[in-house]
């Protein structure tokens, strides 16, 4: 005949028993309070956290517009001083 393993059965019955008593206690009202105060909280870290990336966002595209402006400004510099070579070398080769 088939012997029952008390054991296994006692741990089966005892999962089914706390299953059932976790979701009672995960569905109740208080719990219900606690995962809406935990929600709340996560969107206003959310908020902050978008509002400081978008600082960032912001402070980058500042800092690109003033390189390339830089750049820009030291090109033309550049530039200017191989025309004033360019136009020297001529001169002096006319004497």
């Amino acid at each position: 005949m088939m012997s029952i393993d008390w054991k296994k059965l006692g741990l089966f019955a005892g999962g089914i028993l706390f299953g059932t008593a976790g979701v009672k206690i995960l569905s109740s009202k208080d719990a219900k309070k606690v995962y809406t105060n935990c929600t709340a909280a996560a969107l206003r870290a959310r908020e902050s956290v978008m509002q400081t990336v978008t600082s960032v966002q912001e402070n980058a595209e500042d800092i690109l517009a003033e390189a390339k402006q830089i750049n820009e400004d030291r090109a033309a510099q550049e530039e200017s001083c191989c025309v004033d070579d360019d136009s020297e070398k001529a001169s002096e080769g006319a004497e």
